[in-house]
């Protein structure tokens, strides 16, 4: 989607994808990432979800990225932190306070060098917000930036002809294409979306693992 797209819905409080509570799937999911307390999960295209303080709750450091200066304002607020900001050139903002720190602007003018290392990916949010012509794009980078850190991945599967993303479909034989050459996907879970997407058509939840090849 185009960067306005997704402003305008933060300048406008269209955030109906923001949830209220930490995601189930989330909770009952992690520990398939076998991490120890202390370890650095990223979130791309985090907004100010509430999985977040679950995670930090969790003993866990978050690190985020998300286009939007609104989110990341309110994320900080509604956690009662106070953050250190700093510019990173153009392009790039950084808000950081204890075992959080979010990256303010588009993924892809974030580095590997400018991330640092991270030990696992909880991707909720990010790939099925992408029309399909961003996905590989997105994907090789992700991969790329994180070193081919393992993977928790929250995927709808939809007839997408019913109805017009985002949040859109991506069925296995994609996830396939994006990720086979370095992941081997299992997945922990497929469940109908109750009330379907949007309350207008059916949908399975999965919830994939991603765990690095060779």
């Amino acid at each position: 989607m185009e960067h306005d797209f997704w402003h305008q819905r933060w300048a406008n409080n269209q955030i109906g994808f923001h949830e209220p509570t930490a995601n189930p799937l989330l909770i009952e999911h992690f520990a398939a990432l076998a991490l120890t307390k202390g370890s650095r999960v990223l979130l791309p295209l985090c907004g100010k979800t509430l999985d977040i303080a679950w995670l930090l709750n969790a003993g866990y450091q978050v690190v985020g990225v998300e286009l939007s200066e609104v989110a990341v304002q309110q994320l900080f607020a509604e956690q009662g932190k106070t953050p250190r900001i700093d510019s990173l050139g153009a392009t790039l903002k950084c808000y950081e306070s204890g075992d959080l720190k979010v990256f303010v602007g588009d993924i892809f003018e974030l580095s590997a060098e400018r991330l640092g290392p991270v030990d696992a990916i909880y991707d909720r949010a990010a790939l099925v917000a992408l029309p399909p012509g961003m996905r590989p794009d997105y994907a090789r980078h992700l991969t790329e930036i994180s070193a081919h850190a393992p993977q928790l991945l929250i995927s709808f599967d939809y007839e997408q002809s019913l109805l017009p993303g985002p949040p859109f479909s991506v069925p296995l034989d994609e996830l396939t294409e994006l990720y086979g050459a370095h992941y081997r996907l299992q997945q922990q879970v497929r469940q109908p979306l109750k009330g379907g997407l949007k309350g207008q058509c059916p949908a399975d939840e999965v919830v994939w693992l991603l765990q690095p090849a060779g």
